[in-house]
Formats: C-alpha cells, sequence, structure tokens
C-alpha cells in the first residue's frame, strides 16, 4: 500500500447506551438488540465486509452511580446499565466469519490470572488465532463494593498488581506447555508428552500459581494485549505490555503528547517504538454530502441525554458535578478512577476552561473523543489528519446509532479510503498479530517483554 494503513476497529458494549447517552431513543437505532446473538453475528458479518480489523468490545462491572450520588441517573436513561458479559458472543461471531479480529476488555482486579488466562487461551482456539484482550484495572467503587472489597483498589497499587498479574499469565501462556509437547498419538495412545508441561511455580506478592497451565497452546499462544490508560502509571504500562493502546482524547495534539511519550518508554524497555499500534477514538457521522451530515447530527445532538452525559463523566473521573452551577470551571481533583480523564478535563488543555454545560454538550456523542462529521472525503480528511498530527495507527469507531453509523461508514468513508491506498482491499494472514503486524507473525515478537517466558 502506497501509505501508512488505517487500522479499523468498531467499538461496541452489550448495552442500549455507549458513548451516545440517549440517542437509543432514535428510531433507526438497534442497541436494544444487544441481548439478541444474531445482532453479533449480523454486526461481525457486517464489518468482515467492510474489512475492519477488529471488534472492539467494552465493559464495566459497575453501575455509573458519582453522579447525584445515585444509581437512579444511570438507570433512567440506560448509562452502560444494564450491561451484559461481553465475552460470552465472541464464539459466535467467530463462526461466522473468518477474518474478523475480536479485542474484549476485562478487568484482571477481579479475576485470578489462572482461570482468565484460560478462557483466553479457549477463545483463542475457537476463533484460531483471533482474540485480543484490553487489560484494565477497573474505575468504579460500585464495582468494587460488589465484588468482595471494602472500596477501590487505589489507582497506582491496581496497576502493582497488574504487573504481577501479566507475568503470572505469561509463564501459563508462553512457558507451561513446550510447542511440541502434544503429540496426539493414537498408536501409542499419548496424547501429551508429561516431560514438556511444566509448573510455573510462581510464588509471588498478590499471586501463588505453582503447577501447570490447563490448556494446550492456543495459536497466538498469548493473545493480542490492548491496554487503554493514559495516567502516569498507565503510559508505562501499556509501553511495557500494550502491542496495541486505546487512547481517547479531544484533540490532536493531546492524544499525540501521550503517544509520543509511550513510544519512548517503549524504546527503553527495548522494544521497537513503532510496534506499539495506537487506536484513537472516534465517532464518524457520514452522509453523501457534509450539509447531509451535519442535518444528521443535529438530529442525534437533539436526543442526547445531558443527565446521562454527566453521569458517564461521573463514573469516569469520580467527579460529582451535580454540586457545580453550569457555567462553574472545573478544577483538577484527585481522583482513583480514570485520572488521565480527569487530567484532560482540568489541565491538559490551558486554553480550554470545561464547565458542566459545556462537558455535558461534548460527551452526548463520541464519548472522550472527537466527532467527525460529513462527507466521505472530509471524514477520510479528518483521519487522515489524525494519523499525520498525532501519530496513530488507526481507530476505534464509536456509533451514535447502531448499527447504521457502521453500515454507513462501510459503504461511504471505507471505498474512499481503499482509493486513497489507506486501508487494504482484503486481509493478509489469518490471526490478529497478523492483521496489526504482517503475515507470518503471530505470536509475540521477540522485543515483547512476555517473549522472555518461551521456553
Amino acid at each position: 500500500m502506497p501509505g501508512k494503513r488505517i487500522l479499523l476497529n468498531a467499538f461496541d458494549m452489550p448495552v442500549t447506551g455507549h458513548l451516545a447517552p440517549g440517542v437509543w431513543t432514535h428510531p433507526e437505532d438497534e442497541a436494544h438488540r444487544y441481548k439478541d446473538l444474531e445482532y453479533w453475528t449480523e454486526l461481525a458479518k457486517l464489518l468482515e465486509r467492510g474489512k475492519f480489523d477488529g471488534l472492539f468490545l467494552a465493559d464495566v462491572l459497575g453501575v455509573y452511580d458519582v453522579y447525584q450520588d445515585s444509581r437512579e441517573p444511570a438507570l433512567r436513561t440506560g448509562t452502560q446499565v444494564p450491561v451484559n458479559d461481553p465475552l460470552l458472543s465472541i464464539s459466535a461471531m467467530a463462526a461466522v466469519t473468518e477474518h474478523l479480529g475480536f479485542g474484549v476488555t476485562v478487568s484482571l482486579t477481579y479475576e485470578q490470572p489462572y482461570a482468565l488466562a484460560r478462557k483466553f487461551t479457549t477463545l483463542d482456539h475457537l476463533t484460531k488465532g483471533r482474540v485480543a484482550w484490553n487489560i484494565v484495572t477497573s474505575y468504579l467503587d460500585s464495582a468494587a463494593v460488589n465484588l468482595g472489597l471494602d472500596q477501590q483498589i487505589t489507582h497506582d497499587n491496581r496497576y502493582q498488581i497488574g504487573e504481577e498479574f501479566l507475568e503470572v499469565a505469561y509463564k501459563l501462556w508462553e512457558s507451561s506447555w513446550q510447542d511440541d509437547a502434544v503429540v496426539a498419538d493414537k498408536e501409542t495412545g499419548v496424547y501429551a508428552d508429561p516431560a514438556k508441561v511444566h509448573p510455573i511455580e510462581h510464588k509471588g506478592e498478590y499471586y501463588s500459581v505453582p503447577g501447570v497451565f490447563l490448556a494446550e497452546p492456543s495459536p497466538q499462544r498469548t493473545p493480542v494485549l490492548y491496554q487503554a490508560g493514559t495516567s502516569t502509571k498507565g503510559r508505562a504500562f501499556a509501553a511495557k505490555h500494550a502491542e496495541a493502546v486505546f487512547i481517547m482524547g479531544h484533540s490532536t495534539e493531546l492524544v499525540g503528547r501521550n503517544v509520543a511519550d509511550i513510544r519512548r518508554q517503549a524504546a527503553e524497555f527495548g522494544r521497537d517504538p513503532a510496534s506499539v499500534k495506537f487506536f484513537a477514538l472516534i465517532t464518524p457521522i457520514v452522509a453523501e454530502t457534509d450539509e447531509a451530515a451535519r442535518e444528521k447530527y443535529r438530529d442525534y445532538l437533539s436526543r442526547a441525554s445531558f443527565e446521562g452525559a454527566l453521569t458517564l463523566f461521573g463514573g469516569w473521573t469520580g467527579i460529582d458535578l451535580s454540586g457545580y452551577t453550569p457555567d462553574e470551571a472545573l478544577e483538577h481533583v484527585h481522583s482513583e478512577a480514570i485520572q488521565s480523564v480527569v487530567e484532560n478535563f482540568s489541565k491538559a488543555d490551558p486554553s480550554r476552561t470545561w464547565t458542566p454545560e459545556e462537558i455535558g454538550k461534548f460527551l452526548g456523542i463520541g464519548g472522550l473523543g472527537p466527532v467527525a462529521v460529513g462527507s466521505p472525503a472530509t471524514v477520510a480528511d479528518e483521519l487522515e489528519r489524525w494519523v499525520a498530527e498525532a501519530d496513530v495507527d488507526g481507530f476505534n469507531l464509536a456509533y451514535a446509532v447502531t448499527p447504521g453509523t457502521f453500515v454507513e461508514f462501510i459503504d461511504l468513508v471505507v471505498p474512499e479510503l481503499q482509493r486513497r491506498g489507506l486501508v487494504w482491499p482484503d486481509y493478509q494472514g489469518n490471526t490478529l498479530r497478523e492483521s496489526i503486524y504482517e503475515p507470518g507473525q503471530v505470536r509475540l515478537r521477540d522485543d515483547h517483554p512476555g517473549s522472555r517466558y518461551r521456553r
């Protein structure tokens, strides 16, 4: 391809209101079908038709109850509640596709590495190597108290736990079973050579895992590793472990600073900085002409829930804006929630003042990322600008209405990007890691720290 290929993920969540709170009321929106397996299999086939690299699935384990110190706004507006488990639809989507990858968010804070590693190995087998894990540490107190804790673990401590969690997972995925451990010899009756299956003998501060891994090696062994936090600790964690980073911000300058810092730190860990792929959040609203797209955007905005937007903000930041006046400037507040979001709205851009009114408008459609509104050429120009100015490799494309936003992007923008040589005409390779890197790169790159655990 003549230029840097743009990687494309669709961004979804098994809820009625993902990043456009209230817009589920639009007559064209089908988010209420999130409970139906057919919604997910139809979406997967649609995205594969559009040559998307993957479907990226979000998740939360608690209710957004910071705004007004109540769960009622989230429930009333359908803002990321009710929410189903995103893991359980992946096998069905894999069965109706051949190339589409599946990135799924799972919080390590409430999992045991021995059990979670098996879940991802199982999915990697069933998808034939098309699964990724978006590593998060959770941020909602409502999740912590319902999962056995008195309160949320502090932000930095969550990342310390995460370091050891990944160490255990690497040992299970990469070192417990040798490549030739499975012989499946029907003549001798030997399935696996016991001498080639090893206990990992891990004893650490947070986890004790002495035994062998339960599952035989899958195509990728370690799933593709995503990460989605850009706090100071989050950037360091991403630089060390992430193969792809989901990054959010309202300007190319803000996102570009975080991209550059993570690439710099990746090099310090001995990794090729270019091997860390960045997916920026953006919501495309597309029509045949710019004016038709703007009219569509106005229509969606008329249904956006201001209450739902401030509910999202409260969950992400731990800050209750119900005590602010509409035009009161947001001050920086320390939080154990998503620190990067607090920083983005309070001090990342000194030239901009954020008030509850402005925050509510901004978060009405598209969450923490920009909205690209226009004709296919206009939206393609905007994507190219973000790649050039922020040094991102691709996009997590959110929807205003589903599946309509994805249908319009695939039918209108993908052909324009293909004409420019920026999106591939067809898939190359078979696994998700090959899609992100190149055909033949099925397992972790040699410069990734997880590869050091190989036998």
